[in-house]
């Protein structure tokens, strides 16, 4: 007998150790020989993460399409892992070293501090993985991956030497996103642009041989000390008769010539920009075009370097003052120089300027484009198959639009930077001989073996220190999961992946590199489709954030709600392209509907509807039932193909109102005479059969929304029926064949006679306990029978006092309209219409009015364009509620002849 209280808590954890006993999840399980494979691949969550609602999000909708294609027979593998996420655990490590007033990194060396990573990864790193396993996440566990594993390790390796070797790995001086404090190298996706109040500082510059001047603006004075050009724009009247002039840089001395380049905006600021190729990223390309000197001024801790620095003291005069600067924080020599610059009647104007500046995301500081030696992947000529691939339709994007995304990035692809100033990650093969030439090989035996042949004798080598960007073995995680560079029989089966499940902000980061690898390496797309959901916003529609104090834990709503709740919530707001708006109601409502659930079901029980071995649906012959057959077969057809269609929130919503408004609302209220003891033999024998079977698809349905739940559901309500399996590993449920026109005529003819007519009683205030008469107007034979025999019914659910015919509609009467049948309610003596009519229509002019008012404001540029997204968002919705209120309002004073 089921509780009589649904109680997630109790349930989760003994379903979960359930299909952990029976292996219900691994590569393959419950599928038939030869069965077609279907593999995804989670997009590896950081060692040190723990889950937050993108996660949530992301992980319920794989893990739906597991669930459901596992029922559906197929060798599904859905195969887990995480990411040894170099900066984030370097840090956390180094962290818990000096909270414990334990020798820090460097003290320790390098094998040592590796060797307490692992520790640590041991003891702390992978809650994120336990915490998908409490929300019901049913990848093949057995199977666990984890970036710096033996084997992962070794792909990495083989990688990187045939790419060296191909010509598509080489070492070059550019600019990286570098971060003083952390002293490496860091990826975009690891800089956060952050609105700061700044100046702009306006700086004259004096042309050589010349009384003029020119003026640059600049946010950074501090990198003057290393600029080698002022550009102009080429069509700047101001400024054409100075292309080719130079200027001598003040305080340094330099000669700089006077470039023309369509990078100055005659618009903006002066007109004329300051060129400092070694310090900005986009005066690096200036500097490419035009062959400007790259001179770096600073040192990799933010430092200014300028004593003993060659590149800035090649063809410079600098004055005592700019030596002194050498060895300030670059936030100090800024204001010196200020200084230094208004000492000499050179600072023309300081105006206010709030600017975006990028900060590491981990440290916090000031990110510097940094000019170092760095290890670089050759990404334009990797991304040319990578584009014919989506082009060609080999892989698609979900929904289409993020194509585009995909291929701005692509087509102005910059080298890709691999490299990172760390000890915990992938040290990149590579050896260095005396003379700096370099060995890449797999092994330190075979770079010794190739030094000896470059050089002719034995010669001691010195490995790279450096370490190679995370991205770099994410990239490779379709295919090194499974076993490559050996050819296993997973990387046989499940290559390439069927689908890819991830968020837009990293199309750039993962899904681009991880098409790159997949074609260079297996000469084909890693997965078929990438379907890219939408961010988790609060229920205003604001980002979640910490600063703003509204970040939802969602382990926090699954001990408040269940699993279940919460995967309902996510799945039935996925809607392609529109970010989910989550409030805490939203997730009760959905407990709320596992609880409808669990007490129709526990209906059923106390009323003997137990599953039948045998039970054929095709031969059934109850109306009602054959009705509730057909309204299955419909229901498993559109949350069928919704899934195929990755359309989450359509299959969530069939499924949803296929069991609370179809099963629960509907059935079981039509079927409860008979299953009370009205109906006798063979027709309660039937129902109480059809009930069950019914209630079993419905387990089904939901399984792969829900699927503790459901999994309780199935095995509790077994009865003397032995289930071959549990619900997890059950068949998806095939109803093809079981509609029935008229068993739908008769009773969804019934169902929205009685919806209209709630409706209608609603909307013009009928007392709750009022019975009124139903007259059916005009109307052939067919309608006529229909009627009398939805009468008892009518009586019972509708507090209709009895049914009558009448060639036209009586005074005083709203006429619902029903599949052409026209069905008219008398109110006179029930409703007052007169004060009926007056109340709808002040209703009327203050719905009227809040349209207005809203109108008003989206009407305004202003208000559209300052507003935060969310509060326009918020008047959209309140304005669409309003019209379709307006529209019920209209509707009854329509019926009331008003």
């Amino acid at each position: 007998m089921l509780d009589k209280t649904y109680s997630p808590a109790d349930i989760e954890p003994r379903i979960a150790a359930r299909w952990d006993e029976v292996g219900a999840f691994k590569a393959g399980a419950g599928a038939a020989p030869g069965a077609e494979p279907y593999c995804i691949v989670i997009p590896p969550p950081n060692v040190t993460g723990s889950l937050h609602m993108g996660h949530a999000l992301n992980d319920t909708l794989q893990d739906i399409l597991a669930r459901f294609e596992r029922m559906r027979g197929k060798d599904v593998l859905w195969q887990p892992g995480m990411d040894h996420a170099g900066i984030a655990t370097q840090m956390v490590v180094e962290r818990q070293l000096a909270e414990r007033q334990q020798p820090g990194r460097r003290a320790m060396g390098r094998e040592k501090f590796v060797e307490r990573v692992w520790e640590w990864k041991a003891e702390s790193g992978g809650m994120i993985l336990k915490q998908l396993q409490r929300l019901g996440a049913s990848a093949d566990w057995s199977r666990e991956r984890f970036t710096m594993d033996e084997g992962l390790s070794r792909a990495v390796v083989k990688l990187f030497v045939r790419l060296h070797k191909d010509g598509l790995i080489y070492r070059d001086k550019r600019l990286v996103n570098w971060d003083p404090k952390l002293l490496t190298a860091i990826s975009d996706i690891e800089v956060q642009s952050v609105e700061v109040k700044g100046h702009l500082w306006h700086l004259r510059y004096p042309v050589e041989g010349s009384t003029e001047s020119i003026v640059v603006a600049t946010t950074r004075p501090e990198t003057m000390l290393g600029d080698s050009a002022v550009a102009v724009h080429p069509d700047d009247e101001r400024y054409r008769h100075l292309v080719g002039k130079h200027v001598i840089l003040p305080l340094v001395g330099r000669r700089i010539p006077i470039v023309a380049d369509s990078y100055s905006d005659p618009e903006k600021g002066t007109g004329a920009v300051k060129i400092t190729p070694a310090h900005d990223f986009n005066d690096f390309e200036v500097g490419k075009r035009h062959d400007l000197p790259l001179i770096n001024v600073l040192t990799p801790e933010g430092k200014m370097l300028l004593a003993g620095n060659e590149a800035f003291l090649a063809g410079s005069q600098p004055e005592a003052d700019a030596l002194a600067l050498h060895g300030l924080d670059r936030a100090e020599a800024r204001k010196q120089v200020v200084a230094l610059m208004e000492a000499r009647e050179l600072l023309v104007e300081i105006e206010p300027n709030v600017h975006q500046v990028p900060h590491g995301d981990r440290s916090g500081v000031v990110i510097e484009p940094y000019l170092t030696d760095q290890w670089y992947v050759d990404a334009k000529a990797l991304a040319v198959d990578a584009m014919a691939a989506v082009r060609d339709g080999r892989t698609r994007f979900v929904p289409e639009n993020w194509s585009k995304t995909y291929f701005d990035w692509m087509e102005n692809i910059q080298p890709w930077c691999v490299s990172r100033q760390l000890w915990w990650g992938h040290q990149i093969p590579a050896w260095f001989g005396p003379d700096g030439a370099i060995f890449v090989e797999e092994t330190e035996a075979e770079a010794l073996a190739a030094a000896e042949t470059h050089y002719g004798a034995p010669t001691p080598l010195t490995r790279d220190e450096d370490v190679l960007d995370t991205w770099f073995s994410s990239a490779l995680w379709p295919f090194s999961t499974m076993g490559w560079p050996d050819q296993t029989p997973e990387l046989e089966k499940y290559y390439p992946n069927a689908v890819l499940v991830t968020g837009f902000d990293i199309i750039f980061f993962w899904v681009a590199r991880m098409m790159m690898m997949g074609l260079y390496v297996m000469k084909e797309a890693p997965f078929r489709d990438v379907y890219i959901h939408a961010l988790v916003r609060d229920e205003k529609g604001a980002k979640m954030s910490k600063s703003k104090g509204n970040v939802i834990d969602p382990i926090e709503l699954v001990d408040a709600y269940g699993a279940d709740a919460l995967r309902f919530t996510l799945a039935a707001m996925a809607a392609q392209g529109r970010d989910i708006k989550l409030a805490r109601a939203r997730v009760e409502g959905y407990r709320n509907f596992a609880t409808k659930l669990w007490n129709a079901s526990r209906f059923a029980e106390m009323n003997g509807c137990r599953p039948v071995e045998g039970f054929d649906p095709s031969t059934v012959k109850e109306t009602v039932n054959r009705w509730i057959l057909g309204e299955a077969a419909k229901a498993v057809t559109e949350t069928t193909a919704a899934l195929e269609a990755y359309r989450f929130n359509e299959a969530a919503g069939a499924a949803y109102r296929f069991t609370w408004n179809v099963v629960c609302d509907w059935y079981l209220e039509l079927v409860k005479p008979v299953l009370q003891g009205e109906g006798q033999g063979a027709e309660a024998e039937e129902t109480r059969a059809t009930v069950a079977f019914v209630l079993d698809e419905v387990v089904k349905l939901l399984h792969p929304f829900m699927p503790f739940v459901t999994e309780e559901l199935w095995d509790a309500r077994a009865g003397d029926v032995a289930r071959p399996n549990m619900l997890a590993l059950t068949r998806w449920p095939a109803l093809q064949g079981l509609g029935d026109a008229a068993s739908e005529s008769e009773i969804g003819w019934l169902v929205e006679v009685v919806t209209e007519l709630r409706s209608a009683r609603a909307e013009m205030g009928v007392p709750a306990s009022a019975t009124l008469p139903l007259v059916v107007v005009g109307g052939d034979d067919e309608t006529r029978a229909r009627a009398e025999r939805a009468a008892p019914t009518l009586a019972r659910i509708a507090r209709v006092s009895g049914v009558s015919f009448a060639d036209e509609a009586p005074k005083a009467a709203i006429q619902l309209i029903v599949r052409g049948c026209v069905v008219a309610v008398p109110l006179e003596g029930v409703v007052d219409i007169a004060a009926e009519k007056d109340r709808l229509a002040k209703e009327r002019a203050k719905t009227q009015g809040e349209i207005k008012r809203i109108d008003g404001k989206l009407g305004n540029e202003s208000f559209v364009a300052r507003a935060p997204e969310e509060v326009v968002e918020a008047e959209r919705e309140k304005r669409a509620d309003y019209v379709a209120r307006l529209g019920k309002i209209e509707a009854a004073l329509r019926q009331l002849g008003g």
